[in-house]
C-alpha cells in the first residue's frame, strides 16, 4: 500500500532543496528559476521509529526494515494555474494523485533568491496556491453538477446522492473555503456519503501540512514569519513544521550518524526537520504502524487507523489478506516487557484475534492463513 505527499508551493520558495535533502538525493534540480521542477520526482523515505530498533534488539533479527512514505517534488505554481498559467494544468493533475500535501512557505529573506511575487508572505503564498486549488475544484464540480442535475431529473438514484454530497462543497468552495470543510464525518452513518466524497477526487479534499523554511539561525525556535504561519494552520487546524532546508541539505551530506548529531548539537536541534516532516506527513494521513519480528528481519507495515486485522495481512501480501485465518498478536510494550516472542506466549500476553479486530499502533504480528 502506497502512500504519497506532494510537495508544493510557488516557485523558489526552497521545495526542490528540500525534496533533495529529503530523499538523500540529487534528483531534483535545484536552481534560482521558476519552473525548475518540471515533472515530478518521487522519493522513499524511512519513516523514523526507534521501536523498531528495539525489536531488532530482542528478536536479534538480521535485517531492519523501517515504514516508508513516497514524498512527489511537484512544479511551482503561480496566479492563474486553475485556468492553465505556467504549468497549472500539469500541477493540478500531480496533486490530484498524492494522498496529502506538503506546502512549503518561504519565511525566510534572501535578497539573493528572487520571490516570484516580488515580496516575503508566507500567509499570501499559501492563500495563492489554496485559492488556485479551490478554483480548479469550483469549475470541476459545477460542471458536474449540470450532468448529474440531468441525470437526477430523469430519476437517476446515484445521481441524486451524489448531488446530495456536492451541494454542501460547493456551497464551501463558492464561500471560499477548502472541500475539506464540507467533507462528510468519519462515522460510521457516513461511510456512503465519505465514500462519494472521496470519490471526486478534489484538491482541497487532503490533508495540508505546512512546511516553514527558515534562514539557518531561526532553525531551532522559527521566526515572526512562521509564528503567523503556526497561528493560521491552528485557526485551519492544521499543522505546521519549521525547517531550515539549508541546514537539511548540510546534514544530508554527513553519512557519519555522530557527525549529524553533533552538527544538530550545534545549532541546537535534537533531530532533523525532515523527521519532523515525516512524522508529521505520518500523522497527517492518519497511518499507524504493525509490526512483524523474527530472525531474518524486523519490519514496520503501515495502515490506515481503524483497519482490521485481514488489512494489515493484506499489507504485506495479497494472499494473507485472503487466506487469513487469525492473528496471533502483542501489544509492543509486552514484547517489550516479556523480552519477545517466547516471553509473551508464557506470560500469556499473545492473543488470537480474528477477522474483526481492529489492529492497534505498535502491534506485533505473526499472521495465520491458508490458501
Amino acid at each position: 500500500m502506497g502512500f504519497k505527499c506532494g510537495i508544493v508551493g510557488l516557485p523558489n520558495v526552497g521545495k526542490s532543496t528540500l525534496f533533495n535533502a529529503l530523499t538523500s538525493t540529487a534528483a531534483a534540480q535545484a536552481a534560482n528559476f521558476p519552473f525548475c521542477t518540471i515533472e515530478p520526482n518521487v522519493g522513499r523515505v524511512a519513516v523514523p521509529d526507534p521501536r523498531l530498533d528495539m525489536l531488532v534488539e530482542i528478536g536479534r533479527s538480521a535485517k531492519e526494515v523501517p515504514t516508508q512514505l513516497e514524498f512527489v517534488d511537484i512544479a511551482g505554481l503561480v496566479r492563474g494555474a486553475s485556468k492553465g498559467e505556467g504549468l497549472g494544468n500539469q500541477f493540478l493533475a500531480n496533486i490530484r494523485e498524492v494522498d496529502a500535501i506538503v506546502h512549503v512557505l518561504r519565511c525566510f529573506e534572501d535578497g539573493d533568491i528572487t520571490h516570484v511575487d516580488g515580496s516575503v508572505d508566507p500567509i499570501r503564498d499559501a492563500e495563492t496556491v489554496e485559492t488556485e486549488l479551490m478554483l480548479a475544484d469550483l469549475e470541476s464540480l459545477e460542471k458536474r453538477e449540470v450532468n448529474l442535475g440531468k441525470k437526477a431529473k430523469g430519476g437517476d438514484a446515484d445521481s441524486k446522492a451524489l448531488l446530495a454530497v456536492i451541494a454542501p462543497v460547493l456551497a464551501a468552495l463558492r464561500d471560499g473555503k477548502p472541500a475539506r470543510t464540507a467533507a462528510p464525518s468519519k462515522a460510521p452513518g457516513d461511510a456512503e456519503d465519505r465514500r462519494l466524497f472521496e470519490q471526486l477526487q478534489l484538491l482541497t479534499s487532503k490533508p495540508v501540512l505546512y512546511v516553514c523554511n527558515v534562514e539557518e539561525d531561526s532553525a531551532a525556535t522559527g521566526n515572526a514569519l512562521s509564528e503567523k504561519v503556526a497561528a493560521m494552520a491552528q485557526e485551519q487546524g492544521a499543522v505546521s513544521v519549521v525547517i531550515s532546508a539549508a541546514i537539511e541539505a548540510e546534514v544530508a551530506q554527513l553519512e557519519d550518524p555522530e557527525e549529524k548529531a553533533e552538527f544538530l548539537s550545534s545549532l541546537g536541534l535534537e533531530e532533523t526537520g525532515l523527521a519532523r516532516i515525516i512524522r508529521a506527513g505520518y500523522d497527517l494521513l492518519d497511518l499507524i504502524t504493525f509490526f512483524t519480528c523474527g530472525p531474518k528481519e524486523a519490519r514496520a507495515w503501515t495502515v490506515m487507523r481503524g483497519s482490521k486485522a485481514p488489512q494489515a495481512a493484506g499489507a504485506i501480501h495479497t494472499d494473507f489478506e485472503r487466506g487469513f485465518i487469525r492473528a496471533e498478536t502483542i501489544a509492543y510494550d509486552d514484547y517489550i516487557a516479556c523480552k519477545g516472542e517466547a516471553g509473551a506466549k508464557e506470560t500469556g500476553k499473545m492473543r488470537s484475534e480474528g477477522k474483526e479486530y481492529v489492529v492497534q499502533d505498535g502491534d506485533v504480528f505473526l499472521f495465520r492463513f491458508n490458501v
